[in-house]
């Protein structure tokens, strides 16, 4: 922009004034004499006003305060120096509110202040002050400016009558509650009172027995009345013991017991026309090699052989299939027993690839069929564990009655006793054996069998282990001849039994 014509004609006075003046010199001319050699200020009029670009229009401007939200949260509440944000709502006619000092709230304020000051010791708590309302114009004042209002006008008496207040009502709930206290100490005192007299001894009243808790009835251990020889109640020493299941162990054999004749195995071996007892005898000498090689449980392999002879009571099966048979009862006995069980390509590998996987799981299907998917199967490897900790043999004579019961698996003849007593066989010949003695009257208690029941038994197992297999069946005595299980394989046979 070009200079206006009044800033030359300045300029002018200016300079005449200077070359007059020589050899004094003002702040007002040395800042003249500045203004004159910037050449930027030159085209410039330092007094006139110059708005921004873009400034905003005047009924949009703000005003902000120094302080920031600080003072804008006070003024808020004094109601002072802020606008509320504009609504679409009508406004209703309010009018500013004053100072605290002159409203009509606060006069009465100060004056129940005065007279507490006047007329009483100590000042009475103030009462809470409604705002006053107007015939023409209706006002709310806010409940936070009226408490900030009165805790100033509090604040600027002489007294501190808020504190006294406050320690007033303090020392009445503190009496109240010092009260309450003492009430429930005397209810307390009367009802202990009463269940003394009520629990002492009335003469000529026969005492109540005092009743026991559920939790406490539980725990007692039940007086059983033994047989004469019982040595020891085997689960009223071990009833605290979760583990051994004391309370129900002894329904639990029954009921394994009642359910022995639900499975019944006959001798299917003239029906079978392909099979042979040999070829039997092959198939479970291979079922304990797998059990072995995949570390399954011993219930998994005795379970697996029982389904294999259920199986063959009712279908005939062919030489191919036999191995199937046995690669499907395992994989059922694993799901059943095992934590983690094998996986279907797991027994195809170990059935060298001689079938494919929906082979095994037809047969699979088959073989749950035939059983009524009822796996729940009394084992006599079960019963031998709870008769060996009834009577508390060591480990050496439980694992020589493993591989004696585990041997008998492969011989076809005993498939016609039940599972407990191929268990009390088991037991009554590792005894013999260990010369530990006969038949107790405490296994009698527990297994629920005599001597007689078991004595046929246990020569048939006796003769079992004399009879020399082929070396195609040495799993089980390979097995049992390792350092894990105490060498039991290699302990000598009886010739003769102490029966």
């Amino acid at each position: 922009m070009a200079p206006s014509k009044v800033l030359n004609s300045q300029n002018k006075q200016s300079n005449t004034n200077i070359a007059t003046r020589k050899g004094i010199t003002t702040r007002s001319q040395n800042s003249t004499v500045n203004v004159l050699i910037k050449p930027s200020v030159l085209g410039k009029d330092p007094r006139s006003k110059r708005k921004a670009e873009a400034s905003p229009p005047k009924e949009k401007t703000t005003k902000r305060s120094a302080l920031g939200n600080i003072t804008n949260a006070i003024g808020k509440t004094l109601g002072t120096h802020q606008q509320e944000p504009k609504k679409a709502v009508k406004k209703p006619t309010v009018t500013q509110i004053k100072p605290y000092t002159q409203t009509s709230s606060v006069r009465t304020l100060e004056k129940a202040v005065t007279k507490a000051e006047i007329v009483p010791p100590k000042p009475k708590p103030v009462p809470r002050v409604k705002p006053v309302k107007k015939d023409d114009e209706k006002v709310e004042v806010p409940s936070k400016i009226v408490n900030l209002r009165r805790s100033l006008d509090l604040e600027k008496s002489e007294d501190s009558s808020l504190y006294v207040s406050a320690l007033e009502d303090i020392g009445d709930d503190s009496e109240r509650k010092s009260r309450r206290s003492n009430v429930q100490l005397e209810k307390s005192e009367k009802s202990k009172k009463k269940d003394e007299i009520s629990k002492s001894p009335v003469p000529g009243k026969p005492e109540k027995p005092e009743k026991k808790s559920i939790a406490a009835r539980l725990d007692a251990v039940p007086e059983t009345v033994l047989p004469e020889g019982v040595q020891w109640d085997f689960d009223a020493e071990n009833w605290l013991d979760p583990f051994q299941v004391s309370h129900y162990a002894t329904d639990i054999f029954n009921y394994l017991k009642d359910r022995e004749r639900l499975f019944p195995i006959g001798d299917y071996m003239e029906r079978q026309v392909c099979l042979s007892r040999w070829m039997r005898a092959l198939l479970v000498d291979w079922m304990v090699e797998v059990q072995e090689s995949f570390e399954l449980n011993h219930e998994t392999l005795y379970l697996a052989v029982k389904l294999v002879d259920l199986y063959l009571t009712k279908v005939t099966v062919g030489k191919e299939t036999l191995q199937l048979l046995g690669a499907a009862s395992l994989f059922i006995a694993s799901k059943y027993d095992e934590r983690i069980p094998p996986m279907v390509e797991d027994f195809l590998y170990i059935c060298d690839g001689a079938y494919t996987q929906r082979e095994l799981i037809r047969m699979e299907m088959s073989v749950l069929k035939v059983v009524d998917f009822d796996l729940g199967i009394p084992l006599s490897y079960r019963f031998l564990r709870r008769y060996a900790r009834c009577a508390k043999v060591s480990m050496l004579t439980l694992t020589l009655a493993r591989y004696i019961l585990e041997y008998s698996l492969m011989d076809y003849s005993m498939i016609r006793f039940s599972d407990s007593k191929m268990a009390a066989a088991a037991l009554l010949l590792a005894l013999q054996m260990k010369d530990l003695g006969g038949w107790t009257p405490t296994l009698e208690y527990y297994s629920g069998y005599k001597v007689d029941d078991i004595r046929d038994i246990v020569h048939l197992l006796n003769e079992g282990l004399h009879r020399k297999h082929k070396e195609a069946l040495t799993t089980v005595r390979n097995k049992y001849s390792h350092k894990i299980f105490f060498e039991v394989a290699k302990l000598p046979l009886k010739d003769i039994l102490e029966i």
